[in-house]
């Protein structure tokens, strides 16, 4: 157990240092920096003195060296539009989006594995039949499209929910949260919804199809053979066998959540990452655009350590393999 934490350690390092020159190679590759800073019209000195005063009058491996050790502690300079450290941007905006992030994921978990349970189960019912059709149409739809309709239906036809903002956040210490307000989680509806359709439609559809696998497998023949009761059979042994590929899905759609949640947001004009990329991203705000690139790749590393880890807790299979090695 000690060394596989190790080894998957060692290989969290290697992809973040990779990550790390991927980042950089933004601020040597899109656009100058000081162009930005000074303007077209600056003089050979005036740039000549912000280079060196940047540190990009350096070797490259050089500046590489001092990027990484500066990342490490969570800096990446100024962001150039706003004039701000980036460290301070990301920590007003990433509450906001773990927060709409773990409220989709939660109801993509507790809404999409009972349907699926039961889609595998009731294969030949009117409901189940239902829950395919949708999660066909989840699946399909595009979420800046799901976005615009529930706007549509619950913002401007039945004016129900609020269609942009967060509402009122309160907060705790350097945290901020809406979770805490009536107003927060009104805002908060529509766009964990929409983020959260495609991942409770995939997470059903895999539980139905490991489902019915687990279910025609010889254990489940001999645990039948014995004589226990279907809710036996399938909560307590058919159930768990099929968290093991959910689990892995689960905590990797968390991930793309976060990460991908630059289109709700946008959508919704949610102040979170995903909006601040975008706003990035259009004015070649590279520190923030670096800065981005490498805490998305932290979270992933981090989801997928920890996935690992569980995989210890659910399936006991995989600590014998371990220890048989």
């Amino acid at each position: 157990m000690f060394a596989f934490i190790v080894r998957r350690l060692a290989q969290a390092v290697l992809v973040m240092v990779t990550v790390a020159f991927v980042a950089f190679l933004l601020f040597q590759y899109v656009g100058d920096p000081v162009v930005f800073i000074l303007g077209q019209d600056a003089t050979a000195e005036q740039v000549a003195a912000i280079r060196a005063e940047l540190g990009l009058d350096r070797p490259f491996f050089v500046q590489f060296w001092h990027f990484l050790a500066q990342a490490v502690q969570g800096e990446f300079g100024m962001s150039l539009r706003q004039g701000v450290k980036v460290s301070q941007l990301i920590a007003e905006r990433l509450p906001a989006t773990l927060e709409l992030a773990l409220v989709a994921a939660l109801l993509a978990t507790a809404i999409g594995i009972p349907m699926g349970v039961y889609a595998a189960l009731r294969r030949g019912s009117f409901l189940s039949q239902v829950f395919m059709t949708v999660s066909l149409l989840g699946v399909s739809l595009p979420t800046f499209l799901i976005g615009i309709l529930l706007i549509l239906v619950f913002s401007v036809t039945l004016g129900w929910f609020p269609s942009f903002g967060r509402g009122e956040v309160v907060q705790l210490g350097g945290w901020s949260t809406g979770l805490l307000t009536l107003k927060g989680w009104h805002h908060l509806v529509l766009p964990a919804l929409t983020l959260a359709i495609f991942q409770l439609t995939l997470i059903m559809r895999l539980v139905r199809a490991e489902m019915l696998e687990v279910l025609r497998t010889d254990y489940i023949k001999f645990a039948r053979a014995r004589g226990l009761s279907d809710r036996a059979v399938h909560f307590g042994h058919a159930l768990r066998n099929t968290l093991v590929p959910v689990l892995t899905i689960t905590g990797l759609q968390l991930g793309g959540l976060i990460a991908f949640a630059i289109i709700t947001e946008t959508v919704f004009q949610w102040p979170g990452m995903g909006l601040l990329f975008i706003q990035a991203v259009s004015f070649a705000d590279i520190p923030v655009m670096a800065a981005y690139l490498c805490l998305i790749a932290l979270i992933f590393v981090v989801i997928n350590l920890i996935v690992d880890l569980l995989y210890f807790v659910v399936d006991p299979r995989l600590r014998v393999d371990r220890s048989g090695h």
